[in-house]
């Protein structure tokens, strides 16, 4: 009789399973759909290069501009092309631009990585999107630890960017829990999630 309650008991399981995946595939929407369409063709490569390289840099245009592309060779003319628009010195063979922006990215994943690789993580979006802090107030033996970054000025957002993290597991997953600026306090608003 356990087995059978078991077996029935796997039955609706499964059938709620089934039940969900039919309703979550009839509320999908024809731009993700599309979007997943648009994602399914771009090679391995390249999809490092959109989610992790410059994930937090690239602007939402770029990114759907670089999914619309249909081959390796526009990709690729692609990615050259972005690389220069930011070169702060136009068709030299030295990007510091792209340099500093590696720099950051391997920093992030080699100092503030945990459950995730670095670049995944708050404090590494914000490093690699802004750079080191001004200055840092570390509190690890705080219960729960934390941390606030200070920025004198970060073009676009504004004055004396304020960015705290905590580390509520206290597992090194620190989180971002605010953010304030001088120039506009509203600054999470400017903030895209992904």
């Amino acid at each position: 009789m356990s087995a059978h309650h078991d077996f029935a008991a796997a039955a609706l399981l499964l059938g709620l399973a089934i039940t969900l995946v039919q309703a979550q595939s009839h509320s999908v929407t024809p731009s993700a759909s599309k979007n997943v369409a648009l994602d399914s063709n771009i090679p391995e490569r390249h999809k490092k290069w959109l989610d992790e390289d410059v994930r937090w840099i690239i602007s939402d245009e770029e990114r759907l501009d670089f999914k619309r592309l249909t081959s390796d060779t526009q990709r690729d003319t692609f990615v050259i092309a972005f690389w220069e628009r930011r070169n702060p010195t136009p068709n030299a063979a030295h990007n510091p631009f792209k340099e500093e922006h590696y720099r950051r990215l391997a920093y992030a994943n080699s100092h503030l990585a945990a459950s995730a690789p670095g670049w995944k993580t708050d404090r590494g979006r914000f490093y690699i999107m802004w750079g080191p802090p001004d200055s840092m107030d570390s509190h690890p033996a705080f219960a729960p630890p934390s941390e606030t970054w200070h920025y004198g000025y970060i073009e676009g957002i504004g004055r004396d960017v304020v960015l705290t993290f905590v580390d509520k597991c206290q597992c090194g997953e620190y989180v971002l829990t605010g953010v304030h600026s001088d120039s506009d306090p509203r600054i999470l608003d400017q903030i895209k999630v992904y």
